[in-house]
């Protein structure tokens, strides 16, 4: 079934990782008069995203097989999480001059992902748990 809630969490983090990159900026770039980049200006992070998307897709399309749904649902948070650390390598750079100077709101697109899917997986466990007790019912 398609229209459970934890579909439109899906929903979200798939827009927030593969739409979302495209508008907001990831960082300021301090040697080049002030440059934003996105994540469509770095292959690697590109992918990465977009990688995240589809696994979010895969994850809707799992509906059947509430396991492995959740699975992928923790994979999907790993795979943020490595995101989010990189940025935050990026931002705290231990050469003493770093090349980010700003911020953007696009580093906060991890942290927005992985509370969704941690929402997400919340309602599938809350599902399979549900289908679980009316099994024992029988």
């Amino acid at each position: 079934m398609l229209q459970r809630v934890q579909t439109l969490y899906l929903l979200i983090t798939v827009v927030a990782s593969a739409a979302l990159i495209f508008v907001f900026p990831l960082y300021q770039v301090s040697d080049n008069d002030g440059v934003w980049v996105y994540a469509a200006s770095d292959n690697v992070l590109l992918s990465v995203f977009l990688c995240s998307a589809v696994l979010s897709l895969i994850t809707i399309l799992k509906y059947k097989n509430r396991k492995t749904q959740f699975m992928l649902g923790r994979l999907n948070i790993i795979l943020n999480f490595f995101i989010l650390g990189f940025f935050v390598y990026q931002s705290l750079n231990l050469s003493g001059e770093t090349v980010v100077s700003k911020k953007g709101i696009g580093m906060l697109l991890p942290i927005i992902s992985i509370v969704f899917l941690v929402l997400a997986n919340k309602a599938i466990k809350r599902d399979e748990d549900l289908v679980k007790s009316v099994d024992r019912l029988r």
